[in-house]
């Protein structure tokens, strides 16, 4: 059984220089969690500039769907890029893009047809949405979910609600966004229990918002992830999206899936909202569509996406390599990797779950195939959150060379290339019940 191998002391003498020069040259905007440089990865496992071999459980933040440098993408690519690099979707046609959109329809639930918009992320195929939604029901006000992170972009940003240093010394933002609680039933914003609640936090929407400060029949779309993302994992009953969606249907309202994290066959369906049984009006695609190259969708029925030529464009969405990249991972995906994820997914919370009955701090574990959370407390009877431990047990992860990163408060996420392997899982369980021992247990 292979297993990360580290050499030197973290960071390494190389990774020094390179953080050294990083320090003065990038943005100091960005977030590093432990001091990894990167020099090369295969599959699961990456290489940094020492030398040092680590086990990554992280996927590029649930990007690289088909591992690294998956053989069958990487053809693509080459092939794509001896023969067209850029030509621009916006003013032009090309094979590679046409091709992509018939494909995401194709996959798209329900009966009509659909029309595909492409970016380069997550970000933008969330203001894609954002502004597709208000173009086709010409309404101002949208509904967005406490715990969301929809991007950093100023429109993606208003619909975030995740945490205050995204959004400080940014306001004013896009206005008309009311934010609402999730179903976070672990941490039940009205104290209330599942299922005895009977889905309060869906009721009073109904009950209270329409009928004191939200006019309905003003709210263009409410922006949901199916299964909540950064917010920690946070998988909501069965019956949470069906009921919600029905509520949107009722007042003209459009439901928007926001399945940038949890889409793309990351939960062993191609899409999350396909596990609750509701098909969304509009859903933004990125991370794991094109394993690793830049690439964003937005999609939506034809009735829906009725804007005209000129409302909304991008110079590079849609690049050749991005697609051709695209169309390899979904070919990847169908053929066996969705499987593997509802396989090796089973096993990694089965492990999980397990070390849970053995450990207090972990007060929960959830996830559906490949997007799996551990929530970790102080105590299980307060569940007092332990987001000091949850920092420790990640920076020890990765001196022993396992890549995991967190969500929310105090989770910690799983979320390795769909092509793991059991032996992979399992290296991953023995390395992380070794941190929970050493810092919680």
């Amino acid at each position: 059984m292979r297993r990360p191998q580290i050499h030197t002391p973290l960071p390494g003498p190389r990774a020094q220089e390179l953080i050294r020069l990083d320090t003065a040259y990038v943005s100091p905007s960005y977030t590093r969690v432990y001091p990894l440089v990167v020099d090369r990865a295969a599959g699961l496992w990456v290489q940094d500039l020492d030398g040092n071999l680590f086990l990554d459980f992280t996927a590029g933040i649930a990007v690289n769907a088909t591992g690294h440098c998956h053989p069958k993408v990487v053809d693509a690519i080459k092939a794509q890029s001896d023969q067209l690099l850029h030509m621009s979707g916006t003013d032009f046609y090309y094979t590679a893009q046409i091709r992509l959109a018939q494909k995401l329809a194709s996959l798209a639930p329900g009966e009509e047809t659909h029309r595909v918009y492409f970016g380069n992320s997550g970000a933008e195929a969330v203001e894609a949405a954002f502004k597709l939604a208000r173009w086709h029901t010409k309404r101002e006000l949208n509904i967005a979910f406490f715990g969301a992170f929809h991007g950093r972009t100023m429109g993606a940003l208003s619909l975030t609600a995740s945490k205050t240093i995204q959004k400080r010394n940014y306001n004013p933002l896009v206005p008309g966004i009311t934010h609402i609680p999730y179903a976070y039933c672990y941490r039940c914003a009205y104290n209330l229990t599942y299922p005895e609640c009977h889905l309060f936090c869906v009721r009073w929407v109904e009950d209270t918002l329409f009928r004191t400060t939200v006019p309905p029949e003003e709210v263009a779309a409410i922006f949901v992830e199916p299964i909540q993302g950064e917010g920690g994992y946070v998988v909501p009953p069965p019956e949470f999206h069906r009921e919600f969606g029905a509520i949107a249907r009722k007042y003209g309202i459009l439901y928007v899936a926001d399945e940038v994290q949890c889409g793309m066959g990351r939960t062993g369906k191609m899409f999350a909202m396909e596990h609750f049984g509701v098909m969304p009006d509009i859903i933004a695609l990125a991370k794991g569509i094109a394993s690793g190259l830049p690439l964003g969708a937005m999609m939506a029925p034809a009735r829906i996406m009725d804007w005209e030529a000129g409302s909304h464009a991008s110079t590079f969405g849609g690049n050749p390599l991005a697609c051709q990249a695209a169309l390899a991972t979904i070919d990847l995906l169908e053929e066996t990797l969705m499987d593997n994820a509802s396989l090796q997914g089973e096993r990694l919370m089965a492990g999980l779950r397990q070390m849970q009955s053995r450990f207090e701090c972990m007060g929960d574990v959830r996830g559906k195939g490949l997007m799996v959370g551990v929530e970790l407390v102080k105590d299980r009877e307060r569940k007092t959150p332990a987001a000091d431990w949850r920092a420790r047990i990640i920076q020890r992860a990765f001196e022993k060379g396992l890549l995991i990163l967190g969500c929310g408060q105090n989770s910690i996420r799983f979320c390795p290339a769909l092509t793991v392997s059991a032996d992979e899982i399992d290296v991953c369980l023995s390395i992380f019940e070794e941190c929970i021992q050493e810092v919680a247990g």
